[in-house]
């Protein structure tokens, strides 16, 4: 073997040692940047048997949730900031999400769940919500049928009757995407970046 193919070997070797670090390098960088905020479940799990009620007084079941995605959060009309500013992103990445998709895919249902079924009423919620815009639904119902949802979904809400009759409650402020099989695919914790928020359920509406 000449000196000069002997020398190629050990140059080739790094070569394709470089490219191949390279690839993978190139590779760790484009899955960290495909989903940009949400948190993906690796198995997408069910949700339980639940029974509320819509804005217009219609059960609303988790059977509601099948054929279609949804993003859930779960507040309450009294909320001063936090309720507001999330169903305001939402509305606004529906409506940047349907600009971009077109005809070409569903777009994911807004849903408000209330925390407060005491004060809010299907009426309350129904002018509340139509505040939003399109594609915002609100439900309520029975304690104990919230309670279903929250315990499996590991959601927080706590009342604190200091403030008396104007009572406020503590609740957790992430956004659930549930998929078309009524399954918890994904979820998005605040703060809420718009276009981060746009940019994955474009990637997981229709992977769900």
């Amino acid at each position: 073997m000449s000196v000069r193919k002997t020398m190629m070997i050990p140059v080739l070797a790094v070569l394709v040692i470089a490219g191949t670090a390279l690839f993978a390098i190139r590779s760790i960088d484009q899955a960290a940047v495909a989903i940009r905020q949400a948190t993906v479940l690796p198995e997408p799990m069910p949700l339980p048997e639940f029974r509320l009620l819509d804005q217009d007084g219609k059960a609303y079941t988790r059977d509601s949730l099948l054929g279609h995605s949804s993003l859930l959060f779960f507040g309450f009309t009294h909320c001063p900031d936090i309720c507001p500013a999330t169903l305001q992103q939402l509305a606004i990445a529906r409506r940047k999400l349907a600009s971009q998709r077109g005809n070409a895919g569903a777009l994911p249902d807004i849903i408000l769940i209330s925390v407060d079924p005491e004060r809010d009423s299907a009426e309350i919620l129904k002018a509340y919500t139509g505040h939003f815009g399109e594609g915002i639904t609100g439900l309520s119902g029975d304690a104990a049928e919230l309670q279903k949802l929250t315990s499996a979904l590991g959601i927080y809400y706590a009342r604190d009757d200091s403030a008396g009759p104007d009572y406020t409650i503590s609740h957790s402020t992430a956004v659930l995407l549930i998929n078309g099989d009524a399954k918890l695919q994904a979820l998005f914790k605040a703060p809420l970046d718009i276009e981060s928020l746009v940019s994955d359920l474009n990637l997981l509406v229709d992977a769900g």
